[in-house]
Parts: structure tokens; sequence; C-alpha cells
């Protein structure tokens, strides 16, 4: 098995094991993230891409359970989930993976056993949904493996800003997204200027849509911008 760098979200409350977690998976060449509950991580789910997630059930806010539900009933329901919890009752184990748990680990776990098991699921993710590597509205397409962005066949080149609200916008399409989600975004609480988000939105536009005469980012006057095709 050939190993990757992975973005791995892990969901704790614990937070000396979920400094564990993250100091060894960030070790072993991986990108960690974290969140002390379900109801946090679904924040960041929100605005970021993981490859993988590690989840603990018993949690405050909301527990592991409850946010695997929301989980699997949201757009990016096909991460992978690793229940590592210290419930070890058959039934605990039978509801975790009904509610869409791919794996279940009991605590304690060993550190590299965690690991190995994480790139084992991701890349049978990747396989059995290739498709889901790429956004694609319209002409428009966004490998998120390379993260080549083509329209109609041909390379659009990307600063990292741009990138990110670009995929963001894909995501999203062809619903509205607010200013204030992009800027967050980007630059979370630390917005330089109001104008630093229309500056990259001009340009992002004129990269995507300068050479079509379909356009598919479109200014919702006052509230934000939204990509779509031509019939959404």
């Amino acid at each position: 098995m050939v190993k990757q760098a992975l973005s791995i979200l892990i969901i704790e409350d614990n937070t000396a094991l979920a400094a564990n977690f993250y100091d060894y998976l960030e070790a072993c060449g991986h990108d960690p993230d974290a969140a002390p509950d379900g109801e946090s991580a679904l924040g960041l789910l929100a605005i970021n891409h993981y490859d993988a997630i590690v989840l603990d059930w018993m949690m405050p806010r909301m527990d592991g359970i409850t946010m695997l539900e929301r989980l699997r009933k949201h757009e990016k329901s096909r991460i992978p989930v690793i229940l590592v919890t210290a419930k070890d009752q058959l039934e605990d184990k039978m509801l975790g993976f009904v509610t869409g748990a791919d794996d279940y680990v009991v605590k304690p776990v060993a550190l590299p056993e965690l690991e190995i098991r994480l790139q084992v699921l991701v890349q049978r993710s990747r396989g059995a949904h290739a498709e889901a590597r790429t956004l694609e509205v319209a002409d428009l397409c966004f490998n998120l493996e390379t993260l080549a962005v083509t329209r109609a066949g041909k390379s659009i080149p990307m600063t990292p800003v741009r990138r990110r609200l670009l995929e963001y916008l894909m995501r999203k399409s062809p619903n509205l997204v607010r200013r204030e989600e992009l800027e967050a975004l980007v630059w979370n609480d630390n917005v330089p200027d109001h104008d630093v988000l229309r500056s990259h939105m001009h340009m992002l536009r004129k990269a995507v849509d300068g050479g079509s005469a379909s356009k598919l980012i479109r200014t919702i006057a006052g509230s934000g911008y939204r990509l779509a095709g031509s019939n959404d």
C-alpha cells in the first residue's frame, strides 16, 4: 500500500487524547485538524475539505452519533469516518455502523493502528468513489486530487485563495453563497478589507468566465455570489 498525506479531522473532547492523535498524525506527514464536539466539527466541515474523520462518541453539545447522522445527510457524506470510543458493547458497534461509521475502534487504540486504518479507509473510498474527487459544474471541472481546474478542457491557473473560493462555490452550486461565508473561509475573523474579496472574485470570474460566452459566476447584489450552469 502506498501511503498518502491525508487531511484528517479529529473530533474528540478529551484534549490530551486529541493532542496525542494530532501530534502522531502530524509526525506521520498528515495534516490534522481538531474539534472538541460534533457541533464545532460540522462548522469546520462546512468550510474545509477533509479526507477522513476520527470521531469520538461521548461529547458535549453534540455527541458523535448525532453528528454522524447529520454528516451522512450532508453533501460531504462520503468522507470515511472511524468511530474511536470507549463504548465496547455489541449493540454500540451495531449502532455505529448502522448510523454510517466506516470503521469502529475501542479505546485505547494504538496510534500506528489508527493511522493505517485511516490510510486503508481513504484508499478504498477513493477507489469506490473516484467520481467524487472531481467537482463539475457545466463545463467547469475541479480535480480535487491534482487541484487542476479546467473549463471546456482548457487549463485555468489558480492562486491558492481563488482556488479555495472556487472549490467552495462549486461545492455549494447552484446555491447562493454569502460574502461573509467566503470571507470567513479565507480569512476567518481577520478580513483585511471588504474590497479584498471583491478583488479576488473579480479575478476569479475573469479566469473562469473570461473566455466563454456562458457565464457561471454571478453576483447577487447585496447578498453574495453563486456559481451555476445556465439551466440552474
